[in-house]
C-alpha cells in the first residue's frame, strides 16, 4: 500500500499545482468584478485599481494553499502541525475577509441589488396605504357632521316658531343655532373636496407604484434600473406628503376643539327680562350640546390620527457588495460557493495530510520481537543481493557466511508466525 499511495502523491503533484492556479485565477475573477462596483472615479483608474487587488488576491491565495500542502503533510510533532494548523485558520479567515464577499457580490449582486429594490417597494405600498387609509378615514366624519348640522338647522327652524324660547321669530337662538348648522356644513364641505383630492393622489400613487414593480422585474443593468427605481420612489415620497396633508382628520380635531373651547355665548336681545332669561337657558343648552358634539368629533379624529403622520423613508441605493452583506441570510448558496472557491484547497491538504501519515506508518521500522518470517525473509533477500554486489566474483564465500550469521540471529529471536501457518518457536 505504501507503494501505491506515494506514487498517486507524485502523480498529483501537478494536478494539485494546476487546481490550486485554476482556483487562484477564478477568485481573483470573481473579486475583480466585486471590487470594481466599489470604486468611484475615472474607468481607467478603476479598472487598473481593481486589476491589482484581484492580482494580489490570487497570488496571496496561491501561495498561501501551496505553502501549506508542501510544509504541513510532512511536520510530525505536536506543536508545529497546531501551529501550521492555526495558521491556517487565521489565514482562511483573512481570505475569507478579503475575497470570498467579494466573490459573493459578483456571483449575487443583482439579485440582492433586486432584492433591496422589492423590500423597499413593500415599505413604500404599504406607507401608500397606510396614508390612504388616513385619509379617507376622516371621510367616515362626514355623515356624524352632516347629522350634527342638520340637528342644529331643524332646532333653528323650531326656534322661528318659538319651540325653544316660547316665543317666535329670529332671535338670538335662531342666530346661534344657524351659525352652529353654518358652520358644521362648512366643515363637511370641506371633507367632501377632501375626499376628490385623496382619490386622485391615490391614483397617482399607485401608478408610480406599478412603474416601481415593472422596473424591479423588468430586463437590463441593475444599476440603471436602479436609478429609474429611486427618481420614481422620490416622486411617491411627494405624492404621499401630499396625502397626509389631504386628511382632514387634524383639521376636524382642531375644529372640534374651537367649538367646546372658543364658544362664545350671545347677549340675550329679548324685549322682556322674561323672555331674556329664557333666551339665556336656551343658549345654555346649546352651549353643553356644541360641547358633547365637539367631544365626539375630537375622539373620532385622534382615532384617525392614531400615532401620527406617515413618514416614508428616502430610498438609499446600495452597492452590490452592501445588497450582498444586507440580505447575507437570502443569498447563502451562493455565499457558500463564493467561500468554497476560496476554501477548497484547505480539504486537499487535509488529504494530503492524512496520506502522508499513513505512509510513515507503513515505512516504521518493525521491532525485533515483532518482526514476521516474510518481512525477515525479506530482509534477508535484501541484504544478500548488497553483500553479492559489494563482493564481486567471490560472493559465493560471503554468501555462506551470511547464511551462518543468519542462522545465528534465527536461534536468537522469536519470529512472529506468518498469517494462516503455524510456526514454532526456535
Amino acid at each position: 500500500m505504501a507503494s501505491a499511495l506515494r506514487a498517486g502523491v507524485a502523480g498529483l503533484d501537478v494536478t494539485l499545482r494546476i487546481t490550486l492556479g485554476v482556483l487562484a485565477l477564478a477568485s481573483g475573477v470573481y473579486t475583480y468584478l466585486g471590487v470594481r462596483d466599489l470604486l468611484d472615479g475615472s474607468p481607467v483608474i478603476t479598472v487598473f485599481a481593481a486589476l491589482i487587488y484581484s492580482t494580489a488576491v490570487s497570488v496571496a491565495i496561491y501561495a498561501f494553499w501551496t505553502m501549506l500542502l508542501t510544509f504541513l503533510p510532512h511536520v510530525r510533532d505536536a506543536a508545529s502541525r497546531v501551529w501550521l494548523t492555526a495558521a491556517m485558520v487565521l489565514g482562511s479567515l483573512m481570505i475569507v475577509a478579503m475575497s470570498s464577499w467579494l466573490n459573493a457580490a459578483a456571483l449575487a449582486g443583482s439579485a440582492a441589488i433586486e432584492q433591496h429594490l422589492a423590500v423597499t417597494l413593500q415599505d413604500y405600498t404599504r406607507d401608500l396605504d397606510a396614508a390612504h387609509n388616513r385619509a379617507l378615514g376622516a371621510q367616515s366624519l362626514t355623515p356624524d357632521i352632516q347629522l350634527a348640522s342638520t340637528r342644529f338647522a331643524r332646532l333653528a327652524e323650531a326656534e322661528r316658531s318659538g319651540a325653544l324660547t316660547g316665543t317666535g321669530g329670529s332671535g338670538t337662538v335662531v342666530q346661534l343655532l344657524t351659525q352652529m348648522s353654518n358652520q358644521l356644513d362648512d366643515l363637511g364641505r370641506q371633507l367632501t373636496e377632501s375626499g376628490e383630492r385623496t382619490r386622485q393622489l391615490y391614483a397617482e400613487g399607485s401608478a408610480q407604484i406599478a412603474k416601481m414593480r415593472e422596473t424591479v422585474s423588468g430586463s437590463g443593468a441593475i444599476r440603471e434600473r436602479s436609478d429609474a427605481f429611486g427618481a420614481e420612489a422620490l416622486r411617491l415620497v411627494g405624492t404621499i406628503a401630499a396625502m397626509e396633508q389631504s386628511s382632514m382628520a387634524p383639521a376636524v380635531k382642531r375644529a372640534a376643539d374651537d367649538m367646546a373651547r372658543g364658544f362664545i355665548a350671545p347677549a340675550a336681545d329679548g324685549r322682556s327680562a322674561d323672555l331674556a332669561g329664557r333666551q339665556n337657558a336656551v343658549v345654555g343648552n346649546v352651549e353643553r350640546a356644541v360641547a358633547v358634539q365637539a367631544r365626539a368629533l375630537s375622539q373620532a379624529a385622534d382615532d384617525i390620527i392614531g400615532s401620527g403622520p406617515v413618514e416614508p423613508a428616502r430610498f438609499q441605493p446600495l452597492s452590490t457588495a452592501e445588497a450582498v452583506l444586507r440580505y447575507a441570510g437570502d443569498f447563502l448558496p451562493s455565499w457558500a460557493g463564493a467561500i468554497s472557491i476560496d476554501l477548497l484547497p484547505a480539504v486537499l491538504v487535509l488529504a494530503l495530510c492524512v496520506v502522508h501519515a499513513a505512509l510513515r506508518r507503513e515505512d516504521a521500522p518493525a521491532d525485533a520481537e515483532t518482526m514476521t518470517a516474510a518481512q525477515l525473509i525479506t530482509a534477508m533477500r535484501l541484504l544478500r543481493e548488497v553483500r553479492q554486489e559489494e563482493a564481486g566474483p567471490d560472493g559465493t564465500e560471503r554468501t555462506d557466511d551470511l547464511d551462518a550469521e543468519v542462522a545465528t540471529a534465527l536461534a536468537a529471536s522469536t519470529v512472529t508466525p506468518l498469517p494462516g501457518r503455524g510456526a514454532r518457536k526456535e
